[in-house]
């Protein structure tokens, strides 16, 4: 596949869906909005306690509902009595996605797993078996993405990356995937991912041949910077069509 001539690097990404202050992220709201303006979808996946795939960025549930608690504890059942940012919104499961989705627009699925790996991913797999629309997968963990490497060689896989300098890793973690040192033996991505605060850098250029998507571009002036360093960009808080 020439990927330089996919939606990875032709269709701006809408960081977590088209969200704002009235719009929860990771909603499927937030997803129906992208629909509309025709915008492929990042979004997050991680597991229930009851191995059901459901959408939210952070292991806590504190900043984006009104409960304590972790997501990894949580059930399917118990996703109806929590709203998303004092909306009606509620946590939406990847199959419930799947469904609205439906092939519209491309998806970008982050997979948010820093444990054992295998059980987030083949549940990942096995859901997107008969999905019909186009797709990638993207982490910072190598290991994930051998996963996939692995099981579903055909998925496109993108290697997230960082300097992590707000990010309470130890010093080998940071040093080594901030270099993407897993990519050659391990992840082997199709694509580069990487915050655009660290654009351009010494690392991403050893990747030439490989697209590179800068995140989280969050306004126009950041996106005409950056856009000269990158193939395509993963937006929010602005359009970058205007």
């Amino acid at each position: 596949m020439e990927i330089f001539k996919t939606w990875l690097v032709e269709t701006p990404i809408a960081h977590r869906g088209l969200h704002d202050k009235n719009t929860p992220e990771n909603s499927l709201e937030a997803f129906s909005k992208a629909i509309e303006k025709g915008y492929a979808i990042e979004l997050d996946v991680q597991l229930l306690a009851d191995g059901t795939v459901v959408a939210f960025h952070d292991e806590s549930l504190a900043r984006m509902t009104d409960n304590d608690g972790y997501v990894k504890f949580l059930n399917k059942e118990d996703l109806k009595a929590l709203k998303l940012k004092g909306s009606k919104e509620n946590i939406p499961t990847f199959e419930e996605i799947l469904h609205l989705v439906d092939g519209k627009v491309p998806l970008l699925i982050e997979i948010k797993n820093k444990y054992k790996v295998g059980k987030l991913e083949q549940q990942v797999i096995d859901l997107l078996k008969n999905y019909k629309g186009e797709y990638a997968v993207q982490s910072f963990n190598p290991f994930s993405l051998n996963y996939f490497k692995i099981h579903a060689p055909n998925i496109l896989r993108g290697q997230l990356a960082s300097f992590f300098k707000d990010e309470k890793l130890g010093f080998f973690k940071k040093f080594t995937l901030k270099r993407m040192w897993f990519n050659k033996k391990t992840s082997q991505p199709n694509f580069i991912s990487y915050d655009c605060r660290n654009l351009p850098n010494r690392f991403v250029k050893r990747y030439k041949k490989l697209p590179l998507l800068a995140w989280t571009v969050k306004s126009k002036e950041e996106y005409l910077k950056i856009v000269k360093y990158c193939d395509n960009v993963i937006f929010e808080n602005f359009d970058p069509e205007i």
